[in-house]
């Protein structure tokens, strides 16, 4: 694994990421968003979603995005669930997932987020290495959950604000 590009950044999505999104969705993926979809989402509440790109600062090519809702328990307590993540093919293996992953996490630990879920493809290897380094850990599948098919693993990760989640968080080593 190479060492993190510096030459990227990551920032909050803004409308002209959308084709974008859609473009490398489509690349990376066998059930990809539309375009539409992540307009959409910048429609809602910022309460209620977050959305991340990484790009190159020189040329503003999107390399990654991710997003995470959050969903109320009760007056004051909240879940996270990661709605969506890609890398682009080319910039996969430099950490760019886990950087993504790790500003996404940030967002919802700062929102006081206990607990965070996501569904990832069963067999998608890479993408549940980064998850199980945050410490993602399956609690089941949900049979045929993407077009084609397949189906998806179901982890969670709790005690988001515990000082062992914050320790695990440091051994992550994010530059931005």
């Amino acid at each position: 694994m190479s060492a993190p590009q510096q030459h990227d950044a990551i920032r909050e999505m803004e409308p002209e990421d959308v084709q974008a999104m859609a473009d490398l969705e489509a690349r990376v993926s066998q059930s990809p968003w539309s375009a539409e979809l992540f307009a959409g989402e910048l429609r809602v509440a910022a309460a209620e979603r977050h959305w991340v790109v990484a790009h190159q600062r020189e040329s503003a090519t999107l390399l990654g995005f991710g997003g995470i809702m959050f969903v109320p328990l009760d007056d004051r307590a909240f879940e996270g669930h990661i709605m969506n993540m890609a890398v682009d093919p080319d910039h996969q293996g430099n950490r760019l997932g886990t950087r993504i992953l790790h500003r996404l996490v940030g967002v919802a630990r700062d929102r006081g987020v206990e607990s965070l879920t996501l569904e990832v493809r069963v067999g998608n290897e890479p993408a549940l290495a980064l998850y199980r380094r945050f410490g993602f850990g399956p609690v089941g599948v949900r049979p045929r959950y993407y077009g084609d098919g397949s189906d998806a693993l179901v982890m969670w990760v709790h005690d988001l604000q515990s000082e062992a989640f914050s320790e695990r968080l440091n051994t992550l080593v994010v530059a931005e």
